[in-house]
């Protein structure tokens, strides 16, 4: 049986679990009571740092468990004797591109090992992917020995705008040399290679220095004639290279996936929606709520939670819009203080998303206001007034009005009699 002297599980960072975990992802911006006594320009640069705020949920937990084990797999199989019968047939596919032959297709290390994270844009997954390569190593190469090999555990990129299968290789190239101070892209582009060696070359180079590759922005292949085309060279590479490719991208791709069976397959994995009002919610609006930088400090209610809540749709990144452009126009109109008029003066620079926010709140408190406004002006009228009222409006819809059948009144009238009260009625306009 096939040995391996390699000892991954001891050159890789140990996994995190639990509060441990979430304490490592926390992000908050340096802070202290004091700078709310600075200057106005002092105040503002440091209220841009909190657009870096970040506070884990069990999304980040889950995606930091599902990256922590694809990379462990493909790590493993790197160490196994098929990585080795897949190198040489690499090698081999690599020499007939050389010679015009065509290369022989298939993976022998299989490639399995895909799978998808979509949520809607600003709920904070590809924040929390850049904190989950960070706590796995992040630019950290893993040097082992016997052979003698360098691995980078995860790296990012972007899917193309255009689907270009050649910008997606050599994106990846670029992120491979960047890590390594390799040449890979440099000499792929020299050498004006053919798309089945640029395949087949990329597909070597994963599998000799990558664990994860994760591709942003997979929501392109819908956009573009040429999407399905990549998805194609994506299922090869993942064949060829035996590593993990991970798909983030917004719901909109979600029936792409289904289209078809093998990329349903290959694409399962975490589907998130909009953020719930529930405890973390609150948890994120109180812990971001300490970071005031205006003058004057002002509480947290439930209200205000409520408020915004309703005005964000529960996308995590605008309740940040809202509550830095509260306080930069606050500071800059010298209010100095978060509250609804400047809660409401940042919705409105929102105004490009209001069509897709339709806060309940709102709609809520102007039914009410109706609701009272109408009371009010139903007990001052007097019974002259509600007649006059009547009389200006439609004439048949003042009979019916005045209909005491029409009032709830339980009194049976005859067609005989509503004919002598009609002509009673318009007697009056005589």
């Amino acid at each position: 049986m096939y040995k391996s002297k390699w000892n991954i599980m001891e050159k890789i960072e140990p996994m995190l679990v639990g509060e441990e975990l979430k304490k490592r992802m926390l992000f908050t911006p340096d802070y202290e009571e004091s700078i709310r006594k600075e200057s106005a320009s002092t105040r503002l640069l440091e209220l841009n740092k909190i657009n870096a705020f970040y506070l884990p949920s069990d999304m980040s937990v889950e995606i930091y468990t599902k990256l922590y084990l694809a990379m462990v797999r493909s790590l493993q199989k790197k160490e196994s004797k098929l990585a080795i019968q897949q190198r040489n047939l690499n090698g081999k596919n690599m020499r007939a591109c050389a010679n015009g032959i065509e290369p022989s297709c298939g993976g022998i290390i299989g490639g399995s090992d895909s799978f998808s994270i979509i949520g809607y844009s600003g709920i904070g997954k590809t924040s929390a992917i850049e904190k989950v390569i960070q706590l796995m190593g992040g630019g950290n190469v893993i040097e082992m020995e016997q052979p003698f090999c360098k691995i980078i555990p995860v790296i990012s990129v972007q899917c193309p705008f255009d689907c270009s299968a050649k910008s997606m290789l050599l994106a990846i190239l670029q992120k491979v040399d960047n890590a390594l101070g390799t040449a890979y892209y440099e000499n792929m582009v020299r050498a004006k290679a053919n798309i089945n060696t640029m395949l087949i070359s990329t597909a070597q180079v994963l599998l000799n220095h990558v664990a994860v590759v994760c591709i942003d922005e997979i929501q392109n292949l819908i956009k573009h004639r040429a999407g399905m085309q990549l998805v194609s060279m994506l299922t090869e590479l993942l064949n060829e290279s035996g590593i993990s490719i991970v798909f983030v991208g917004t719901p909109e791709i979600k029936p792409f996936f289904e289209s078809v069976d093998y990329l349903a397959r290959r694409t399962l994995g975490l589907v998130y929606g909009k953020c719930e009002y529930n405890v973390y919610f609150k948890k994120f609006c109180n812990t971001l709520w300490k970071f005031q930088y205006v003058k004057q400090y002002a509480e947290l209610t439930e209200s205000v939670i409520n408020w915004l809540y309703q005005h964000s749709a529960g996308t995590l990144a605008h309740v940040i819009f809202l509550f830095y452009t509260s306080q930069e126009i606050s500071i800059l109109d010298e209010r100095e203080i978060i509250d609804i008029q400047a809660l409401e003066a940042a919705y409105q620079r929102m105004e490009m998303l209001h069509m897709h926010i339709q806060p309940e709140v709102s709609i809520k408190k102007i039914a009410s206001k109706r609701k009272k406004n109408t009371s009010i002006k139903m007990l001052g009228e007097t019974s002259e007034k509600k007649e006059e009222n009547e009389m200006a409006s439609d004439v048949a819809f003042d009979v019916v009005e005045e209909h005491p059948a029409s009032r709830g009144n339980s009194v049976d009238w005859s067609f005989e009699e509503l004919m002598k009260e009609a002509k009673k009625y318009y007697a009056g306009y005589g």
